[in-house]
């Protein structure tokens, strides 16, 4: 069986996938970055019908922190968690506006001490923000997909985003994550993947298809 390569998925999947990108609507880094902590456990098509209303009602960080915790969490309610993600959001806000002059942090170090703001989320904002790639955004997704090719044989978030940075260039790891997400989604699903419509169907080790076919 030919050996699957990073540098062969990344080749197909361009090809395929020519316009991935971030699928959370966002305008403005304060928007992504609420987007992103909303998208924790939620799928980005509710997240997507949740925020026009709510960046309507908040435009900076400020907005957010002069409204009762409860209000803000009405807002988001339909994205689960919701409790969690206010309190994350309205922490998140404060230190945005307290300690780095309202503007979202640039770096994944000043990222990583908001709360509710882990590694995945950081690199999603720097790389879909501000073009700044420090990391590779490892959802399940990347997790499933990734390990499913054998890109990687580690098993937690932070071991596969180390490796697959390790295997490719800093130029690509803007756009890992969007590939091998849109993968996921269209192909490699977690119940029941659609082995026979998969590009890399004779070619991965996980396949279902036989290779002699």
């Amino acid at each position: 069986m030919k050996k699957v390569t990073i540098d062969l998925v990344l080749s197909e999947l361009h090809r395929l996938y020519p316009d991935a990108g971030c699928t959370l609507r966002w305008r403005t880094p304060l928007e992504l970055l609420v987007a992103t902590i909303l998208s924790a456990q939620c799928t980005d098509a509710l997240v997507n019908r949740v925020i026009p209303g709510l960046f309507r009602k908040y435009h900076r960080p400020e907005d957010y922190l002069s409204v009762p915790v409860r209000v803000l969490e009405r807002d988001i309610r339909s994205c689960g968690t919701f409790r969690v993600k206010a309190r994350s959001i309205r922490e998140s806000c404060r230190m945005v506006h307290g300690r780095f002059g309202g503007r979202v942090p640039r770096t994944m170090e000043e990222l990583l001490l908001l709360r509710g703001v882990g590694r995945k989320t950081a690199a999603v904002v720097l790389s879909t923000a501000f073009g700044i790639h420090e990391g590779i955004a490892v959802d399940t997704h990347v997790h499933r997909v990734s390990r499913r090719l054998q890109l990687t044989r580690k098993n937690t978030q932070n071991a596969i985003e180390t490796d697959l940075m390790r295997k490719t260039s800093r130029e690509d790891w803007g756009h890992i994550s969007h590939l091998l997400i849109a993968l996921g989604r269209d192909v490699c699903v977690a119940r029941k993947p659609r082995c026979p419509e998969c590009v890399f169907k004779f070619v991965c080790p996980s396949s279902t298809v036989s290779s002699k076919q």
